[in-house]
C-alpha cells in the first residue's frame, strides 16, 4: 500500500497540474475558431477565460510541487503561499467564467458546477501544508536551523541550474557526483540537527564557493574556458567531493560517539 501512494505522489509531482493544461488545448482550438470566425469579442472572452485556466494549471502545479518538497524534508517552513487552494479557487472561478459569461449559462448552475470543480480539484490533489516541521532542540535555536537548512537548499538548487547549461560532460558529471554528496550532509544534518554547528562551515564556505565557481563558469560558457583552467575545474571539484565524503564522515562519526556515551551511561545505570 505504501509503495502505491509513492508512486501515486511520484506521477503527481511529473504531471502536476497536466489534467488543467489538457483542457486548455480545446479551448485554445474554440478561440482559434472565433478568431477566423470573426467574433472578436467572443474571442476575448474565452481568451480571458484561457488565461484564467493557465493561472490556475500553474499555481496548482507550484502547490504540488511545494507540498512534495515538504513531505521529503525533515524540518522546514509551511509554503508561505498555498498554491493549491489558490489554483482550486482559480480553477473555479474559470468554470464560472466560462459558464456564466462566456457560455451564457444560468447563474446557479455555473456557481454549482464552479463549486464541485474547486472541490474535485482539492480533493484529488489535496490542501497546502500549514505547520512547520520545527525539530524540538535543547540549547539551540530551531529557526537557526531551518534558515541554514533552507539556505543550503536554494544554493544547491543554484548550482544544479547552472550545471545544467554545462556541456562539458565530464565537469557536469562530478558537479553531479558533488551534488549528491551534499544532499547526503543535508540530509545527516536534518536527521541529527545537533551536527548544525559542526557542519556551518561546510554550509556556509563550502556549498557558497562551488556555487559562485559554477556561476562565472557559466558566465563564461564552455568555449571561452581553455584547458589548463579546464584541468582546474576538474581537480577542484575533485578536492571538493574529497572534503565532502570527509564532511560525512566526521558527521556520522560523531553519531557513533554520542551513542558510545549512551550505551556506557546505560552500563553505569545498569551497575547501579
Amino acid at each position: 500500500m505504501e509503495e502505491l501512494r509513492t508512486l501515486a505522489r511520484e506521477a503527481k509531482r511529473k504531471t502536476g497540474a497536466l489534467l488543467l493544461y489538457l483542457l486548455m488545448i480545446p479551448l485554445l482550438f474554440s478561440l482559434i475558431v472565433s478568431l477566423f470566425g470573426g467574433n472578436i469579442r467572443l474571442f476575448l472572452l474565452k481568451l480571458g477565460g484561457f488565461l484564467l485556466l493557465g493561472v490556475s494549471a500553474t499555481a496548482l502545479t507550484r502547490g504540488i510541487r511545494n507540498a512534495m518538497a515538504y513531505e521529503e524534508t525533515e524540518w522546514t517552513r509551511a509554503p508561505s503561499i498555498p498554491w493549491k487552494i489558490v489554483g482550486a479557487v482559480t480553477f473555479g472561478v474559470t468554470i464560472f467564467y466560462l459558464g456564466f459569461i462566456v457560455g451564457e449559462k444560468g447563474a446557479g448552475i455555473s456557481l454549482f458546477a464552479a463549486l464541485v470543480g474547486t472541490a474535485g480539484i482539492l480533493l484529488y490533489y489535496g490542501i497546502d501544508p500549514r505547520r512547520d516541521k520545527v525539530p524540538e532542540l535543547e540549547g539551540m535555536d530551531a529557526e537557526l536551523l531551518l534558515q541554514s537548512l533552507a539556505e543550503a537548499e536554494d544554493t544547491l538548487e543554484s548550482i544544479r541550474r547552472h550545471n545544467r547549461s554545462i556541456h562539458d560532460l565530464t565537469l557536469h558529471r562530478e558537479m553531479e557526483h558533488a551534488l549528491e554528496k551534499a544532499e547526503k550532509i543535508l540530509r545527516a544534518i536534518e536527521a541529527n540537527p545537533k551536527r548544525l554547528r559542526e557542519a556551518r562551515k561546510f554550509l556556509v564556505v563550502y556549498i557558497d564557493g562551488v556555487s559562485r565557481v559554477t556561476e562565472q563558469y557559466t558566465e563564461l560558457g564552455d568555449r571561452r574556458i581553455d584547458e589548463e583552467t579546464r584541468q582546474r575545474l576538474y581537480r577542484l571539484l575533485k578536492e571538493v567531493q574529497d572534503r565532502f565524503d570527509r564532511e560525512l564522515e566526521r558527521l556520522h562519526e560523531g553519531e557513533r560517539f554520542e551513542l558510545d556515551v549512551q550505551i556506557d551511561a546505560l552500563r553505569e545505570q545498569m551497575k547501579s
